[in-house]
């Protein structure tokens, strides 16, 4: 079965690390590791930041958690058999959101889509080749993303970011 931690490593790096981030254009707003204060108003470690106190060790623990508890465990990670395929899909949905990233791997592994990974989304995932998988689904993130584009030109100025980003999870 899938583990979590060099799962959450990876987007973590994918997101610039432990770092308070404010992008021009990012819906998100304020960011720091990869949690946007604007949709995760709630999250704990905002208060840490907030005191000033970056460089409590409490912090990262908060990250972890919080990537744990709101993407990890809601595609059910730890019950895909492929650690490459557990890795891709969680990564997608800490950049897409969970429902958005299910829906489109259901529509990869031929189950109805109703952004909801149950017994039979597991199975479709966990009977696929894990190449065939992870080149399908990248093929169907890129879509994702020139969709987003192509609906909204000014986020197209993250398109290369998101491209690199999905074709690192290729190696």
């Amino acid at each position: 079965m899938a583990n979590f931690s060099p799962a959450f490593e990876g987007s973590v790096r994918n997101e610039g690390g432990y770092k308070l981030h404010n992008v021009a254009g990012d819906r998100g707003g304020q960011t720091y590791a990869g949690i946007a204060r604007k949709f995760w108003p709630q999250w704990s470690g905002w208060e840490i930041i907030d005191n000033g106190d970056m460089d409590n060790p409490a912090l990262s623990a908060h990250v972890r958690q919080f990537f744990n508890d709101n993407f990890w465990d809601k595609i059910k990670g730890s019950d895909m058999g492929s650690q490459i395929v557990a890795e891709t899909i969680y990564d997608f949905a800490t950049n897409a959101g969970v429902r958005t990233t299910i829906k489109i791997v259901q529509t990869v592994v031929g189950v109805v889509p109703d952004g909801v990974i149950g017994p039979d989304t597991l199975r479709a995932i966990n009977a696929e080749q894990n190449e065939v998988f992870v080149l399908k689904f990248t093929l169907a993130k890129l879509a994702r993303y020139a969709e987003i584009c192509n609906r909204d030109r000014s986020q197209s100025k993250f398109l290369l970011g998101w491209i690199n980003r999905t074709m690192r999870g290729l190696s």
